[in-house]
């Protein structure tokens, strides 16, 4: 079997090198994994494994043993529902035994004839709600289903989380609870504001009974989650924590149980510590679940509920994940979309911002197709469901957004190098401050306060949320505006492009021809729009359909075509109201005349394909038909020029055609006559000059081009959004976003390297103030000269803060 790729959530994490255990953990001690990486930021295991080596379960329960959670898909949900219409035991028999042998995926059923309740394990996978439903009516019951905004089964994941947030809340609370009379009482002593009572032996005992539970019960994790990575073989945070707040705890103990030690403690500043620690990741969780909202924001965009029309067209609502495909959908104006799918009948203006980044409404019509999650604004729709669940461009967005930001681009190895020895470093400049300030001041009181401020006031978090909260924040807002990195890589790579290679058609053009021009020629001009649309009506050409089209738009009544021929090579001929008329290449009509010719060869330089129109073998008129570029085509080569990158357009058109469209659109550099298969050549010889280049195509015949690029961004709409060739994926179609991805990823390499740099200049400028070495700088205040391990705390508690909410900042950036 080939190796499977999954992303799974990870849980207990505290910092970057809980992540690079967890990572080490799947790496080295699962059989049958070819690949893991972990993102502390988003906290995210990506996983590529041998199903036939390994399983999920295996790899959480290495992950349990190694001191975190791994939360595995969904593969079973318990539900309870009301069951009505049984009259006695047998009943209740038949309800079971119906889901238990006739219903694939369900794993147990129990019905409880007394409560009239169902109890049933389900695999949602393989059944549904609806199904199992079907088959107890069939059988003669009727099974209750949950109403609308109810839900059977939370979320593993953010059941998980969630609980974890809890646990964390009420660990604080406890220490806040024990730590605030502890600091007041012990500072009001300090201060000699408690008359002489406070000096008494009892007091001390007091402070060990309030600072004991604050110590081992909202401390614990960070002794629990210390050993657990120190067998896993990396020193991680709460390792710094621990010894920090022990070292205060365990020297005030013995101060209260040897005589002579001393006499005072310093119950107070282990308390300290751990909350306040314990108070900076609770607002680190906070600020962390904001940079991931724009992911929650997409999934929360999905309908939970459904209107089908069933054989009989009733109306039924039912829980949008369980359509199936082919049925028939009815959504009401100011309703969401809940499926991809094809409009059977209705018209109206639907909004695609969800998907777009566009806010202004789509006319949709019989045959169009509509996306999940999109807003239906006035007619009503009836759909045929061609997308559902997993399959709609909604779930496929959410897909990719999850995947880039669980990537790692090569910016964050740095900060992983430097978390790889960050702690071991840390514990052994706390041991040489402790032994050079109790060398010098022969104090080991002295020594020891300043240990614990250099312990506690390192934060490997802070390197470790720089890059991947920054991405996170950066992939969103892309999803927001229609723009789809596959991996950080490409986010990362973006901000570096100096050229920019466009495809033609499909890419700059809207990859449909239309009728651009029509000149009238001679007394029967009059009417050979008509006729000459009329004959293009029997012909299913591209050409011949802009022809239609175009004569349409213009207000001509077309009438049937007699004797219909296709001439090859030059064009079409039939009788229309009597009348031979002819449609076909200049070339068919040798005798023209001097003005056709003139006209001819003016349209043909500007790129069109031109024909004539003859009536009984008089030429009556000139047609000139050619693909248009998109509404926002120059404004996207400009805002290119303006970033400093060149406009190149390659096509496989010929050179005329192709430099008439470069010439309205702003591009002076043109590859024109280039087949499909050399494109490839040409981005690597661009590259190969010394250009970094990005390829705009379609993802379709530009698939090899896409992938030699340093960046692919494929044009897409709605269900392209999958395209395995490109890098990015532009959902809305428009030129404007490929301008708006490189200014996205220069925003965000420049909130990663802001990130870097402050969580680098944080720890190389505060932990030698810690370590005092501007102890003899006396113009400086005293707070700083001789920083207090409770100051220190502060300071580390916030600092993970501070690099989080500056990625926050990145999300309010306009593009």
């Amino acid at each position: 079997m080939a190796q499977q790729h999954v992303e799974l959530p990870v849980v207990g994490m505290t910092c970057t090198r809980c992540s690079a255990n967890v990572e080490r953990t799947l790496n080295k001690k699962v059989p049958g994994v070819i690949q893991a990486s972990v993102n502390f930021g988003t906290e995210t295991a990506s996983v590529d494994y041998d199903p036939e080596q390994t399983s999920l379960e295996d790899m959480a329960q290495a992950v349990k043993d190694a001191g975190y959670q791994l939360i595995l898909p969904e593969t079973k949900r318990h539900v309870e529902l009301p069951v009505v219409g049984m009259t006695c035991a047998r009943c209740a028999a038949n309800v079971e035994r119906t889901l238990n042998k006739k219903v694939p995926g369900v794993a147990q059923a129990s019905v409880n004839f007394g409560t009239e309740t169902l109890s049933l394990d389900y695999d949602p996978t393989q059944t549904s709600l609806e199904d199992m439903a079907l088959a107890v009516k069939n059988a003669g019951y009727e099974l209750i289903l949950p109403a609308e905004g109810e839900t059977v089964a939370e979320d593993a994941e953010a059941q998980a989380r969630a609980a974890e947030l809890a646990a964390q809340r009420r660990f604080f609370w406890v220490g806040v609870a024990f730590t605030l009379p502890l600091f007041v009482i012990s500072m009001s002593r300090d201060f000699g504001l408690l008359g002489d009572w406070a000096m008494a032996a009892w007091v001390n005992w007091f402070f060990f009974a309030l600072a004991t539970p604050v110590q081992f019960y909202t401390g614990g994790g960070f002794y629990v989650g210390g050993y657990k990575s120190i067998k896993g073989g990396a020193a991680n945070m709460d390792v710094l924590v621990a010894l920090g707040s022990s070292a205060a705890y365990f020297y005030s103990v013995a101060v209260l149980l040897v005589p002579g030690l001393g006499h005072h403690v310093y119950f107070e500043t282990s308390a300290v510590i751990i909350t306040l620690i314990k108070l900076g990741k609770l607002l680190e969780a906070k600020a962390k679940g904001q940079a991931s909202a724009a992911i929650r924001k997409l999934m929360d965009l999905a309908p939970k509920m459904a209107r089908v029309l069933d054989a009989e067209g009733n109306e039924k609502e039912v829980p949008a994940g369980s359509v199936q495909k082919g049925q028939t959908v009815l959504v009401k104006p100011g309703e969401a979309i809940p499926v991809d799918g094809v409009v059977l009948s209705g018209d109206s203006a639907v909004n695609e911002s969800a998907m777009t980044g566009e806010s202004i409404p789509v006319d949709k019509h019989p045959g169009d197709q509509v996306f999940g999650a999109t807003v239906n604004q006035h007619g009503l729709l009836k759909i045929s469901a061609t997308g559902v669940g997993s399959e709609t461009a909604l779930a496929q967005i959410i897909r990719l957004v999850r995947q880039a930001q669980g990537s790692k681009p090569a910016i964050q190895r740095l900060a992983d190098q430097v978390s790889a020895v960050f702690v071991p470093t840390i514990i052994g400049l706390a041991l040489i401050t402790l032994a050079v300030w109790w060398i010098m001041s022969g104090d080991f009181v002295t020594a020891m306060i300043r240990m614990v401020a250099v312990l506690v006031i390192a934060c490997p978090c802070a390197l470790g949320l720089a890059t991947p909260t920054a991405i996170m924040v950066g992939t969103g807002k892309g999803a927001g505006l229609g723009i789809l990195f596959k991996n950080s890589e490409s986010l990362e790579t973006a901000h570096k492009l100096t050229m920019v290679m466009l495809d033609k058609t499909g890419t700059i053009t809207k990859g449909e021809p239309q009728l651009t021009d029509w000149l009238p020629l001679g007394p029967q001009g009059e009417d050979a729009l008509a006729l000459a649309a009329s004959v293009e009506s029997g012909s299913e050409h591209p050409i011949a359909q802009a022809v239609v089209a175009g004569a349409r738009e213009r207000g001509a009544a077309l009438s049937e075509p007699q004797a219909f021929q296709a001439v090859s090579g030059h064009g079409v001929q039939a009788t229309v109201e009597g009348r031979s008329v002819k449609v076909g290449k200049p070339s068919w009509f040798p005798a023209c005349g001097e003005e056709a010719s003139q006209q001819v060869q003016r349209l043909a330089g500007e790129g069109k394909t031109v024909m004539l129109v003859a009536l009984e073998d008089q030429v009556a008129g000139i047609l000139a038909v050619a693909d248009q570029e998109k509404p926002h085509a120059r404004e996207a080569v400009e805002e290119l020029k303006e970033l400093g990158i060149t406009p190149v357009m390659i096509t496989g058109d010929n050179r005329l055609a192709a430099e008439a469209v470069a010439a309205r659109v702003g591009i002076d550099q043109v590859v024109a006559e280039v087949l499909p298969e050399n494109k490839e050549a040409e981005v690597r010889a661009a590259q190969e000059g010394g250009a970094v280049v990005a390829m705009v195509g379609d993802g379709i015949n530009d698939a090899p081009a896409l992938a030699r690029a340093d960046v692919g961004i494929a044009i897409g709409t709605g269900t392209d959004v999958a395209m395995e060739a490109s890098d990015v994926t532009l959902v809305g179609g428009e030129l404007t976003g490929v301008s708006r991805a490189i200014k996205l990823s220069k925003a965000t390499m420049a909130t990663i390297k802001q990130n870097l740099f402050w969580a680098f200049f944080y720890n190389a400028a505060l932990v030698p103030v810690a370590a005092g070495v501007l102890h003899q700088v006396l113009w400086l205040p005293v707070f700083i000269r001789d920083l207090h391990p409770v100051l220190a705390a502060g300071a580390m508690a916030f600092s993970s803060v501070t690099v989080v909410t500056n990625s926050l900042r990145l999300g309010r950036k306009k593009l």
